[in-house]
């Protein structure tokens, strides 16, 4: 693990290979897995739980509530939100959960707005408003988010009939992933 001198990591549960950058404030009660980037100017609260493999960028902050799976990204100055009417200095009982799943992707600037969850390996365009559950392998983007496409889980963006435009292959759901039409 490596954590910059700058930042101010109070957590003791953060996993092997992971780097936090300057300015980075982790609270004492988030965990963090293995092989992880924490990168500058991010903010991670108590009950926040982050998997291995993930990438944070600058700009994020993960308020209490927020879990992310394994091999996660989560582009800059995405906005998480937890509390669904907010007051100042009036606070719920408990926060609105939002799980991130694994392989998912979040695009630059987007607002993920509290309670939603973004399945695996779907992909946020950048500057999106999230107000709905985001289902597993789609593309969404715009203000609010639309459904647009579909990607792999290896990042080949498909339309909205499962064809990739660039080699004109065709992909059907297989034991709920994206397979090729005609392999088994």
């Amino acid at each position: 693990m490596k954590i910059h001198p700058l930042a101010d990591v109070q957590s003791a549960a953060i996993g092997e290979k992971t780097t936090i950058w300057q300015y980075a404030i982790v609270l004492p009660g988030a965990v963090i897995g293995e092989n992880c980037n924490i990168n500058c100017h991010t903010f991670i609260e108590n009950k926040v739980v982050v998997g291995n493999n993930v990438t944070v960028k600058s700009g994020v902050q993960l308020w209490d509530g927020i879990s992310v799976e394994d091999d996660v990204f989560i582009g800059p100055n995405v906005t998480f939100t937890n509390d669904i009417v907010p007051r100042s200095k009036v606070y719920p009982g408990i926060f609105k959960s939002t799980l991130i799943k694994k392989g998912a992707s979040i695009g630059a600037n987007s607002t993920i707005v509290a309670g939603v969850v973004i399945s695996e390996y779907s992909l946020v365009g950048a500057g999106s408003v999230v107000t709905k559950d985001i289902p597993p392998y789609s593309v969404w983007y715009g203000n609010p988010a639309k459904h647009k496409g579909y990607v792999t889980a290896d990042g080949k963006l498909l339309d909205l009939n499962l064809k990739d435009k660039d080699t004109n292959e065709q992909y059907r759901f297989q034991n709920e992933r994206l397979v090729v039409e005609g392999t088994v």
